[in-house]
């Protein structure tokens, strides 16, 4: 009989330190020899778990076993558990070859063909299934409780960090493994969070902007290259503050487990979280839920900022001569007629010079910018004890956390509470919320303390001529980008264009333009701290 043997261990690290898939083909070997079958191919799967169908050894055997003829008239496998460690999946896949007039056949598990045979060879895959499932189950005891003493598992940490090898303390004889900072991966972290927040030469960048500028210049994401949802990936994963989380997600189904499964694993962090924070928060505020990605994107210098005086409606570009002009039109006027508004189409290069000249004439200039840090001085004030409210709780709140936390590891160091599980969880849940309350306070406490006497004269008259600057480059993305931090709305009225902005949006870019030598700007995600009169909604 014509027959392929199948081998396989689980892992690769098995399959290139371990002797089973040697020894499981040298076994297979000798019994086709002493029973008179011909070897006619070999399926070595060297890493993959038996649970499922995702193997590709496994799958170029099936379509070999299946065609017509078949090559061969059995699969020989060492035990049962290395074709499948799922009774279903099993039967599923035996009963398929055996339509082909293919067996499967194990030469340490052997079988008759009568219902007693085929009785005990589901018993065998049964117990298979069972053992697999207990494996996983303490294996992953092991893997959690191994985290929690500060070790990684797995082979490769996340992009900007790296597995070493190490000793547990007091044991010189097993090795374990860290994750630690990768010099030049997290040199690479820090650029995509820089780039996001401060743009690239005067660009606004988002994901798919970081991605092409890192891939055009040559550096890659480990030998592949760089898309939008790999810099997302990177945007949002809190273990660049630190916070390496094992057991996260379940590794079939890739879905979210309860966070009280959740081992966090610190390491250390390559991003500052203030950072980290201003970057989650410009991500919201971008997200295509809550902004059109062209708004962000788009040159057109006023796009997401007209609105109708007539109707309420948004202005949108429209063309007009094959595309020789251009105008910001109404969309009720676009699209339910002209009889439903009448505000005109307005030729966007005029509209734009003239938004353009406003700002630069009657807001970018020294004199006014002094008057409305004047104002914004005043209303600070008056907004101080609403702060100190808002504090309180808070603090109280805090306070009976941290009080907590000593009284917990104070039964511990007693010896009234054991470190198990449940402890764990609990001071995980305990950190967690005290660093909520942080962020929550140092937010406030932001607003309240705005260090508005840091700005001097000489730095206003600085910060109005770089904006100028800025803001006479149409080219520039980050004029726009400035524009949209600095402008609530215009709204279009008859012959009339009433511009809506935020003193404390224009203080913090002055503030924060005054801590580098540099024209691109810094944007701050908590700009609207509740000290303007007629702040809207943020960008």
């Amino acid at each position: 009989m014509h027959v392929a043997l199948y081998a396989r261990v689980s892992t690769t690290r098995q399959a290139e330190k371990d002797l089973s898939i040697p020894d499981q083909l040298n076994q297979m070997r000798e019994w086709c020899k002493a029973n008179g079958h011909l070897i006619v191919q070999e399926y070595i799967e060297a890493g993959a778990s038996a649970t499922d169908d995702k193997r590709p050894e496994f799958q170029q055997m099936l379509s070999d076993a299946l065609a017509s003829p078949p090559p061969y008239q059995a699969i020989i496998v060492h035990s049962r558990s290395r074709f499948f460690r799922d009774l279903l999946e099993f039967l599923m896949y035996e009963k398929k070859l055996k339509r082909a007039e293919c067996r499967v056949i194990s030469i340490t598990q052997q079988t008759s063909d009568d219902p007693a045979g085929e009785m005990a060879s589901k018993m065998f895959s049964l117990f298979d299934e069972y053992s697999s499932k207990e494996n996983g189950k303490h294996t992953l005891r092991a893997m959690k409780e191994n985290a929690r003493r500060g070790f990684f598992n797995g082979s490769r940490p996340c992009f900007g960090y790296r597995a070493v090898e190490c000793f547990m303390e007091g044991d010189n004889t097993r090795k374990k493994k860290r994750a630690e900072i990768d010099p030049s991966e997290s040199s690479t972290v820090r650029h995509i969070f820089d780039y996001y927040l401060n743009g690239h030469q005067g660009k606004v960048m988002g994901a798919k902007d970081i991605a092409l500028h890192l891939n055009a210049t040559g550096i890659s994401l480990r030998g592949n290259v760089w898309n939008k949802s790999r810099v997302h990936e990177v945007l949002s994963n809190r273990a660049y503050i630190g916070e390496y989380y094992f057991n996260k997600r379940d590794h079939k189904t890739k879905t979210l487990k309860d966070e009280s499964e959740w081992i966090l694993l610190n390491v250390e962090p390559i991003i500052d979280s203030a950072i980290f924070e201003s970057t989650r928060a410009k991500c919201e505020s971008r997200s295509p839920a809550k902004i059109s990605p062209r708004l962000v994107t788009s040159l057109i210098l006023l796009t997401g900022l007209l609105k109708c005086g007539c109707c309420g409606a948004g202005l949108t570009t429209a063309t007009g001569k094959g595309g020789l002009y251009r105008y910001y039109k109404c969309n009720t006027r676009i699209n339910q007629g002209a009889k439903q508004c009448s505000t005109p189409a307005i030729p966007m290069d005029k509209l734009d010079g003239i938004v353009m000249d406003a700002m630069l004439e009657k807001i970018l200039v020294p004199d006014r910018l002094k008057l409305m840090l004047t104002e914004l001085r005043k209303l600070q004030k008056t907004k101080a004890n609403d702060q100190e409210e808002l504090q309180k709780p808070l603090n109280r709140e805090l306070a009976e956390i941290q009080a907590g936390t000593t009284r917990l590891y104070e039964a511990v160091e007693k010896g009234l509470l054991p470190q198990d599980e449940f402890l764990q969880q609990r001071a995980q849940k305990l950190k967690a919320r005290r660093e909520e309350i942080m962020l929550e306070l140092a937010g406030l406490k932001r607003r309240q303390a705005m260090p508005l006497d840091m700005l001097n004269p000489k730095q206003v008259d600085q910060f109005a001529k770089v904006m100028r600057s800025i803001m006479t480059e149409r080219r520039n993305t980050t004029g726009k980008a400035y524009l949209r931090l600095l402008i609530n709305e215009i709204r279009i009225e008859e012959n009339q264009a009433t511009i809506t902005g935020k003193n404390s949006a224009l203080a913090f870019a002055m503030l924060e333009n005054t801590k580098v030598d540099t024209v691109v700007p810094t944007f701050v995600p908590n700009w609207l701290p509740d000290l303007d009169s007629n702040q809207g909604p943020a960008d």
